[in-house]
């Protein structure tokens, strides 16, 4: 979404960790590929996947540093999303809402970032513009994959009136 109110549709799933094979990679592809192809309707192109190996560093602070760094550098200036269990609970509509809004502001590009296991460092914090959670439980960074994904696609089939999301 770039320019003087034209929107390209490009986001980002930037996280820490590599998503391995298995069930969570298969559902977190087959919510993409719905993705995709729903989000033509709206202008959104595909999700392009940005997977940063976690910091080894002895602490934390460091690691959450370290990663929070690594992040940031690759989204560049896009509108920031970070997943975050202290963030704000949105309802399924509430974020399609939040998606029309970005496209119509003419937002270039939208990341949604996933911290390590220790979660984000201060530097995401400080540069978010949306701090979402899924609720206040711990869940695995990978499982928070697929839910994003699938939230993305929900957003898209209500902003394009598809059956997928009944209230």
């Amino acid at each position: 979404m770039t320019g003087a109110g034209r929107s390209c549709g490009c986001s980002i799933i930037a996280a820490i960790g590599k998503l391995k094979a298995g069930p969570e990679r298969e559902l977190f592809e087959r919510y993409r590929e719905r993705l995709t192809a729903t989000g033509r309707a709206l202008g959104w192109g595909p999700v392009d996947i940005i997977e940063i190996p976690e910091s080894r560093a002895p602490d934390a602070a460091t690691r959450k540093s370290q990663e929070a760094e690594r992040l940031l550098a690759k989204v560049g200036t896009a509108v920031k999303v970070i997943l975050d269990e202290n963030g704000r609970e949105l309802t399924s509509q509430a974020f399609a809402d939040y998606l029309r809004a970005q496209r119509q502001a003419g937002t270039g590009t939208l990341a949604f970032l996933i911290g390590g296991p220790d979660g984000h460092g201060q530097a995401m914090h400080s540069s978010a513009d949306l701090k979402m959670s899924f609720g206040k439980m711990t869940l695995p960074h990978m499982l928070v994959r697929v839910l994003l994904a699938e939230q993305l696609y929900r957003a898209a089939t209500i902003l394009t009136g598809h059956p997928y999301h009944r209230n």
